[in-house]
C-alpha cells in the first residue's frame, strides 16, 4: 500500500474492504493516525473486518454497501475529497472457503454467487434458466472460455433430468464436458466458467466501470487510487479507464485543433501493472495472477 503513499491525518477508502487487509496495512504505514471508510457488499466480510480493525477504534467507519456507491457512501458521511482509494477486485479466502455460498467448486454447496445476500439472481437462477446460446456466449464472453458451448450444452442436458442446485454437481458436468486430454495442468477446468457465472451474478465488470468514474473525481488534487485485479477482462477495463481519465483530448485525430475542451485529471503511475514477485506468489497462491493499476489525481 506504499503505492498509495499514506499520511498519518489521511482520509483514505477502501472500497472493497473484505477482510480488512488493505486497511490495516494503511493504518499500520501511518502508526495508526489515519482514518478509513471501508465498504463491502458482504455483510460477513464486514463482521470479520469489523473485528480485525477494532483496534484502530473510530478511525475505521465500515458501511453495508457495493462501492459504485462510493460517492453516496462519502456523502452520507459528510465526506468531500479524500486522500487514497483502494479496491481490491478478487474473491477474498473467506468467500472461496467458509462462505457456503458456492464460489469453491472444490466444495458441495448451494449455488449462489452472490457476493451481496441481498440481490435477486443467484447462480442457481442463472445455471438452470438461461438458454443454451445465452449460456454459452456468457461463458464464453466472461471466461473465455474455449469449451463454452460444449459446457453449455452439457449443462443444459444435466438440468434437463433435474435442476442443478450445488456447485460440485456444477463442476462435474463441466469437467465431464471438457475431454480429459484438455483439461488446464495447474488449474480446474470448472476455473473459467465458475468466474464467468460469479460476474454475471455481480454484474463485475460494468460495476468496475461506474465505481472507477466516480472514485476518481472524489479524490483530492495529489490524491492516489490504486486497483487490483486479478483476470484480463478486470485489468483491460481499468487500464482503458485511466487512459480515458489520462487523455487530456478526446477529438478525432483529422480535427485540426481541440473543440472537447476535456482536461485530463488522472496522472497514470503505473504504465505496466505491478505483479507479485516469485517469493509472493509462492507464498499466497492466489495472488499470482495479480496485476496493481495506480493514478494520481491532478
Amino acid at each position: 500500500m506504499k503505492l498509495l503513499r499514506p499520511v498519518p491525518g489521511g482520509l483514505y477508502v477502501d472500497s472493497t474492504v473484505g477482510m480488512g487487509g488493505y486497511s490495516e496495512a494503511i493504518l499500520e504505514l501511518t502508526d495508526g493516525q489515519a482514518d478509513i471508510i471501508g465498504i463491502d457488499s458482504d455483510p460477513e466480510a464486514l463482521t470479520y473486518s469489523q473485528s480485525r480493525l477494532a483496534k484502530y477504534g473510530s478511525n475505521v467507519r465500515l458501511i453495508h454497501n457495493n462501492f459504485t456507491e462510493i460517492d453516496t457512501v462519502l456523502a452520507e458521511l459528510g465526506t468531500g475529497e479524500v486522500d487514497g482509494i483502494v479496491a481490491d477486485l478478487g474473491l477474498s479466502s473467506h468467500q472461496i472457503e467458509l462462505s457456503g455460498r458456492g464460489f469453491s467448486f472444490l466444495r458441495n454447496e448451494p449455488l449462489d454467487m452472490r457476493m451481496d445476500p441481498t440481490l435477486e439472481v443467484t447462480a442457481r437462477d442463472i445455471v438452470n434458466e438461461t438458454d443454451v446460446e445465452g449460456l454459452a456466449n456468457l461463458i464464453k464472453t466472461y471466461g473465455e472460455e474455449k469449451w463454452a458451448t460444449k459446457i453449455a450444452r452439457a449443462i443444459a442436458k444435466a438440468r434437463g433430468q433435474r435442476p442443478i442446485n450445488t456447485s460440485l454437481e456444477l463442476a462435474n458436468i463441466i469437467s465431464s464436458s471438457i475431454p480429459k486430454k484438455f483439461h488446464p495442468r495447474f488449474t480446474h477446468p470448472a476455473t473459467r466458467t465458475f468466474q464467468a457465472i460469479r460476474i454475471a451474478v455481480n454484474n463485475e465488470l460494468e460495476n468496475i466501470k461506474v465505481f472507477l468514474y466516480k472514485a476518481v473525481p472524489l479524490l483530492r488534487p495529489g490524491g492516489r487510487i490504486a486497483v487490483a485485479c486479478f483476470h484480463s477482462l478486470e485489468d483491460r477495463i481499468v487500464k482503458n479507464v485511466f487512459k480515458k481519465l489520462a487523455a487530456s483530448c478526446t477529438c478525432p485525430p483529422e480535427l485540426p485543433e481541440c473543440l472537447c475542451d476535456k482536461k485530463s485529471c488522472l496522472n497514470i503511475l503505473t504504465r505496466t501493472p505491478l505483479q507479485p514477485g516469485i517469493e509472493e506468489a509462492m507464498e499466497n497462491r492466489r495472488s499470482r495472477s495479480a496485476k496493481l493499476r495506480a493514478g494520481e489525481r491532478i
